[in-house]
């Protein structure tokens, strides 16, 4: 299922959000001029490689261009692919709006950043020997999906929904596309447990525990940081 827009209007405009976008944007375009060695190089400096911060954890010494911790900042704006930042994007796009509005543009900013960071660490407690590079926006956009579901559970998301061979546009509440959405990455992140690579990064795929750790503390920061503070009603 694929979020179009809600029916949650801001009175603000999201300049937050939109800088967000558009450093990612920025970068990636950065990232399709370079060779696919650079690229590989990239994202080994900074991209989270769990290994890395283990490592760091254990005795602090690495030949490192930035240090292994600050690359749960530097990755939340890597992207592996045009699928990849397109999905991110328009999900910021879809749900970061409302929640910029109710925790300031400050709080906001932190609160992203924040959910992005633990969402790195939960990915790396599940594979703390990884070498493989994990990036992309997804694990603090999941915090905002998580803030968003406690806050507005009864605004209406228009989707896209394929039916098959067809394709319909239907309004889904909140707590019923969100919450879909986080029992998935739940499950798959339980399923790559059992796999002999993890699916969480291993091999290149998607980082369920990333997803899921994102969003349960986004559902935990928000309302820490005044998520339920402002009088707006929904």
């Amino acid at each position: 299922m694929v979020p179009l827009h809600d029916n949650n209007p801001t009175r603000i405009t999201p300049y937050v959000t939109y800088v967000i976008i558009g450093i990612n944007i920025f970068v990636f375009l950065y990232e399709l001029g370079l060779s696919e060695r650079q690229l590989e190089q990239f994202f080994d400096q900074y991209a989270v490689v769990p290994k890395e911060i283990t490592v760091s954890l254990q005795n602090g010494s690495l030949d490192l261009l930035i240090p292994a911790f600050l690359t749960l900042i530097t990755s939340q704006f890597l992207h592996g692919g045009f699928l990849h930042i397109g999905g991110n994007m328009l999900f910021l796009w879809v749900f970061g709006n409302n929640i910029e509005e109710q925790l300031g543009r400050i709080k906001y900013i932190i609160f992203y950043l924040g959910c992005g960071i633990l969402a790195g660490l939960s990915q790396w407690l599940f594979s703390m020997q990884s070498e493989i590079p994990s990036l992309g926006a997804s694990g603090a956009i999941a915090g905002i999906l998580g803030a968003y579901i406690i806050r507005f559970p009864k605004a209406r998301v228009l989707t896209l929904v394929p039916l098959g061979f067809f394709i319909t546009t239907l309004y889904i509440p909140a707590i019923f596309f969100l919450g879909f959405w986080f029992f998935q990455q739940a499950l798959y992140g339980v399923a790559s447990l059992q796999a002999p690579a993890n699916i969480g990064m291993e091999g290149g795929g998607v980082a369920y525990w990333a997803h899921a750790g994102g969003f349960v503390f986004g559902v935990i920061l928000g309302p820490i940081l005044g998520l339920f503070s402002s009088r707006r009603n929904q």
